[in-house]
């Protein structure tokens, strides 16, 4: 920036916290930090993440939304009021170039402090809800579209998987028992927090087998409970969650390769390696199915097009393949929070009351002065009604 000390017409001023994947910038990021990060079609998760960090701004090097589907993340955003920015360039050095910088969004830019002063990074463009509007529309024109080559992309890999999926997995030795059992399986996926909360009765009375997807054991543990076995990749799990005391199952490739294995060894925890084709979560409730499962409940799973679409995936082949074989053994909760809410009833209202009254009226029974004093109220109530 040379003589300039500082830029005019400053919009505001924030630490930048930079990172290409949204869910490990999530993980470190602090309140009202501006977030700098690559992620084409935004999902509603990684949006609620931003959100619960408190991000100030958003700054993305690719486009919130490229029509492709009706993604849902930058409409959440721009509802709670956060500003969003794309780049008008993309430059691949960015994001290390700036993360951990004191930066400034000026109008239509970027500016990051450094030896020599204030430096311009990045031309930017503000995102606004018309836009959002604009691409959404343009993407649900086209959604048979994408609908048709995500059902043909499904069929041709569930064709070419459906041989690992007929037979029974080469699983480790479990200490874990499931047998004749309930089973609740945690994903952190959409309606995650609001299902398990809705959940917690059934989770209480029936102290099902909690196995955790990744950060799903995170999830657990927001709700007080410990997860009874953790299988993902780990790769969006705290070390926390993965020290928590749970059997671990690291989640392999089918040729071996398991991205997860390093971190986990690295931590000194125990595991087990499970290769196999398809998602973490296919794996975990086929895990419950095969140790003989009485009944699985799944929270925050990947059901749905869309839902494929926002993990990057093309087709659900898996998913498919181990739905169909679990058959009636599984109940998918996903969603239940937003069709049932629980209300507050007279009935309930009276047994709490009652439930109060009892404790009291017992210890006032006991107490001779308390007694005298019922005695004696008694004695002119009689009076009364005579």
């Amino acid at each position: 920036m040379g003589k300039e000390a500082w830029p005019c017409s400053l919009s505001y001023i924030a630490k930048i916290a930079a990172d290409r994947k949204t869910k490990n910038l999530c993980a470190r990021l602090q309140p009202f930090q501006v977030a700098v990060l690559d992620h084409a079609d935004m999902d509603e998760m990684a949006a609620l993440s931003l959100l619960q960090a408190s991000v100030r701004a958003v700054i993305n090097l690719s486009p919130f939304m490229t029509g492709t589907y009706p993604a849902e993340g930058a409409k959440r955003l721009l509802e709670a009021g956060i500003p969003l920015y794309e780049c008008t360039e993309r430059d691949a050095g960015l994001i290390d170039e700036v993360d951990g910088k004191l930066g400034i969004v000026r109008k239509n830019e970027l500016w990051i402090q450094s030896e020599q002063g204030w430096k311009r990074r990045a031309g930017l463009l503000r995102v606004s809800a018309k836009e959002i509007g604009r691409r959404w529309q343009e993407a649900t024109e086209r959604l048979d579209e994408v609908l048709s080559a995500f059902i043909d992309n499904t069929l041709t890999y569930a064709s070419a998987e459906k041989e690992w999926f007929l037979r029974p997995l080469e699983k480790p030795q479990l200490l874990t028992r499931m047998a004749d059992r309930h089973v609740v399986v945690v994903v952190r996926g959409k309606h995650y927090r609001e299902d398990l909360r809705m959940l917690s009765t059934y989770i209480r009375d029936y102290r099902p087998v909690l196995i955790a997807v990744d950060g799903g054991a995170d999830a657990l543990l927001e709700n007080g409970y410990l997860p009874d076995l953790i299988v993902g990749d780990m790769d969006s799990i705290s070390d926390q969650a993965l020290c928590s005391g749970a059997e671990v199952i690291v989640h392999a490739f089918p040729d071996g390769r398991a991205p997860g294995r390093e971190r986990v060894e690295k931590l000194g925890v125990r595991y087990q390696l499970l290769a196999a084709p398809g998602t973490s979560e296919d794996i975990a409730m086929l895990l419950a199915y095969e140790e003989k499962a009485k009944l699985i409940v799944t929270i925050g799973t990947h059901s749905t097009m869309i839902d494929f679409l926002e993990k990057g995936r093309k087709g659900m082949a898996s998913t498919l393949l181990v739905r169909t074989k679990i058959g009636s053994r599984l109940i998918d909760a996903k969603g239940v929070s937003q069709l049932y809410k629980p209300r507050w009833s007279w009935n309930w209202t009276g047994w709490l009351l009652a439930a109060t009254l009892v404790p009291i009226l017992a210890a006032l029974s006991v107490h001779p002065v308390a007694r005298h004093a019922m005695q004696l109220w008694w004695m002119q109530w009689s009076n009364w009604a005579y």
